[in-house]
């Protein structure tokens, strides 16, 4: 049975359609909760999920448990486990990986495009990611792309948005992973941070009836279903989505 391991950093920034996904095929899920005093541990897991969280990766004087999470995520990576980073998950594999993570232009909070970047259609990623999608942002920082990396999205507000190193480590700068009500959980617990300002959304925006949810669980699916090896190699990248 294939395992995967997920490092959650806050209550309410769980796995979300991960999980779901993964219980579906069968996935042992297990987890390492850092806000219950957790110390990371991936039990011999084929896959490692790092998930968001408020906290900056270099918040170590509040947060000492980052250091053990990045020793972590870099022996997973040695290991040769499959790595998908998202948001603060992202960042940690960037500095894990030797990139800078430092405080975006601008703060990036709601629906906003994302542009695959035209460099990377000789990768296998490149031709389950559409040339341009919707996703939800909630970030402050942003990342350099590791050496050995390729950077595989941009957006308007933010360069820097997903990068593939070794074709089984992922970091998505973006949330593909929530439903409704995850999305809602965020903005209850970080409305402090919707101030409307540059590219920040209100939270009615955020949670409009029309936000592309069902788009953003098929995405997420599609990358899942690559990393697993189960992604169908189809030749149209530019198919219609």
């Amino acid at each position: 049975m294939k395992k995967l391991h997920v490092f959650q950093h806050v209550p309410f920034e769980t796995s979300g359609i991960i999980a779901q996904w993964a219980e579906k095929r069968g996935y042992a899920i297990a987890s390492t909760q850092f806000f219950n005093g957790q110390f990371p541990e991936t039990g011999g897991a084929d896959w490692l999920v790092i998930m968001g969280g408020p906290m900056g990766v270099y918040d170590e004087a509040q947060y000492p448990w980052l250091m053990e999470e990045k020793k972590a995520i870099q022996q997973a990576i040695a290991d040769g486990k499959v790595v998908l980073g998202i948001c603060l998950g992202a960042q940690l594999i960037a500095e894990t990986l030797g990139a800078t993570v430092r405080n975006n232009m601008y703060r990036e909070i709601g629906w906003f495009p994302v542009f695959l970047n035209s460099g990377v259609l000789d990768l296998d990623i490149a031709q389950v990611l559409p040339p341009q999608w919707e996703a939800l942002h909630w970030h402050g920082d942003t990342f350099d792309i590791p050496e050995g990396a390729r950077l595989l999205a941009s957006s308007e507000a933010c360069r820097n948005q997903a990068f593939i190193y070794s074709d089984r480590v992922v970091g998505l700068q973006f949330h593909l992973e929530m439903e409704r009500s995850h999305a809602e959980a965020l903005v209850r617990h970080c409305a402090d941070e919707l101030d409307n300002d540059g590219y920040v959304q209100s939270g009615q925006e955020i949670l409009a009836a029309e936000a592309p949810f069902d788009q953003s669980r098929a995405l997420m699916e599609r990358i899942l279903a690559y990393l697993d090896g189960l992604a169908v190699r189809c030749p149209a990248i530019h198919q219609k989505y």
